[in-house]
């Protein structure tokens, strides 16, 4: 086992200014060749122990700012107008920008990315869409399609 300070985000291993311990060929082969961690040695683990510490305190800042903004997100009720067949089918399906353009028009940023549909949406009515702000924090919208 090797000790590693990430530099980035990893999903299901650990968030960026993280101290980690990973096996060692997954450190070797993929962590520091790809530039996402460095290697914790008893030289530089002070230097690194501290910048931990002003990690954690800025992840605290942040997630004070997205459970706030998960309060604000969970239970929005967007309506798009769409075109649609006589049986009440879209012509497309809804896109993620076109969710995150009608959140931006309420004052809310989110990327397409962050955006998650259980199914893509393609026929009229009430449709559930989860909002991935962090891996704890997935408020849901519910997005409703009306014929234009």
């Amino acid at each position: 086992m090797m000790k590693v300070f990430l530099l980035k985000d990893i999903e299901k291993v650990g968030l960026a200014g993280e101290v980690i311990k990973v096996a060692d060929g997954y450190g070797k082969n993929f962590l520091l060749p790809r530039k996402l961690g460095v290697e914790i040695t008893p030289q530089n683990e002070g230097f690194y122990k501290k910048r931990e510490k002003l990690v954690e305190q800025r992840k605290e800042v942040i997630s004070n700012k997205t459970s706030m903004l998960a309060e604000k997100i969970s239970g929005i009720k967007l309506s798009l107008a769409r075109k649609m067949h006589d049986d009440g089918k879209l012509y497309g399906a809804v896109a993620s920008s076109e969710i995150v353009d009608a959140l931006s028009e309420k004052g809310i940023s989110v990327a397409k990315s962050q955006v998650e549909f259980n199914k893509s949406i393609k026929t009229k009515g009430s449709h559930e869409v989860v909002i991935k702000l962090s891996s704890t924090l997935k408020p849901t919208i519910t997005v409703t399609i009306v014929p234009e």
